[in-house]
């Protein structure tokens, strides 16, 4: 039987989140119900929001725009500077290309999903499992939806919908506006990651911390420390707030958790030099691109553009 399946991705708080799209796999579970999308409101195109740097090297130009994979309607079209930046480049560069719905199956099914007959309860304690019934109860997502699928997918999955379901909606993230417009351009996109990688870092926590991890994703969406959280990133991105993404930035590294310790060394200070390098071979060879990377892998003294500058490389941070 042909399944349904619904794609996020989400750099949220430096956290990705990957759901199915589409296929017709029948070992993947059956799709779930996403709140749907609340009407357009009027966009305002002059308010400045996320943040943008321009980087040259020997005539050559990057722009880097830090992008968040929930939003609003009411976010777009984006201000004229950013506009412009991206009219200008001959190629959107993105993180991981959400249009590759083949790639991103066989990622999920190699990463994200028990094989054969093991299942999720065998791999969490009693409490846990009774929490998760609980949240899954609330969100209403059938148990057997999730009985193949690992701790890490799981938590992604239901910190997913219950942001989904407070009306931030995955179908207006950044990158999914920016795809539009390249698109409607004819501008080439690429990707700087590929789907198989990004999951792979999620299917190598070691057993505990995935329980560790969907424990504490369960217990903010319990709380509402987890809408919390999203809302004041989603805050600081719509009015280009730096000092907010700083602090964010901070409190996740001084944050003592499992998750707040994923985040920052793998999600983020693993991931920032590599899509440095990726960046630096953009400006050796096209003269002009946008690339467009989660939000919270720009500042700092770790993020991508100050790794840039320390490399030699002229950045500017416009705003």
């Amino acid at each position: 039987m042909r399944n349904r399946f619904i794609y996020l991705f989400i750099h949220l708080c430096g956290m990705l989140v990957v759901l199915p799209n589409a296929g017709a796999n029948d070992s993947m579970p059956a799709a779930v119900t996403l709140v749907s999308a609340a009407p357009p409101q009027k966009a305002d195109s002059g308010r400045q929001r996320g943040t943008l740097y321009r980087v040259r090297h020997q005539g050559n130009t990057s722009y880097l725009f830090g992008t968040i994979h929930f939003g609003k309607a009411g976010f777009f079209p984006l201000e004229a500077e950013v506009t412009r930046a991206l009219a200008g480049a001959s190629k959107l560069v993105i993180e991981v290309d959400v249009r590759d719905s083949a790639s991103m199956q066989a990622a999920m099914n190699k990463h994200a999903f028990y094989a054969g007959a093991d299942r999720l309860e065998n791999h969490l304690s009693g409490a846990s499992m009774t929490r998760l019934r609980h949240a899954l109860q609330k969100l209403a997502i059938p148990f057997d939806q999730v009985t193949r699928m690992k701790p890490w997918m799981v938590a992604n999955l239901v910190l997913a919908m219950d942001l989904e379901r407070n009306g931030l909606q995955s179908a207006q993230g950044t990158e999914i506006f920016l795809l539009g417009v390249a698109q409607a351009q004819g501008k080439t996109i690429l990707a700087l990651e590929s789907a198989d990688y990004q999951l792979s870092l999620f299917d190598r926590m070691p057993q505990a911390q995935q329980e560790n991890y969907l424990s504490e994703v369960l217990a903010g969406i319990e709380d509402g420390s987890a809408l919390k959280k999203a809302a004041a990133m989603i805050d600081a991105w719509s009015n280009a707030d730096s000092v907010a993404f700083d602090t964010i930035l901070r409190e996740a590294k001084d944050e003592k958790s499992a998750a707040s310790d994923f985040i920052v060394r793998t999600l983020l200070d693993e991931r920032n030099p590599e899509m440095a390098n990726s960046i630096e071979i953009l400006l050796r060879n096209d003269k002009s691109t946008f690339v467009a990377i989660g939000l919270l892998h720009l500042p700092g003294e770790n993020g991508v553009p100050a790794l840039l500058q320390r490399r030699g490389y002229e950045v500017t941070k416009l705003y």
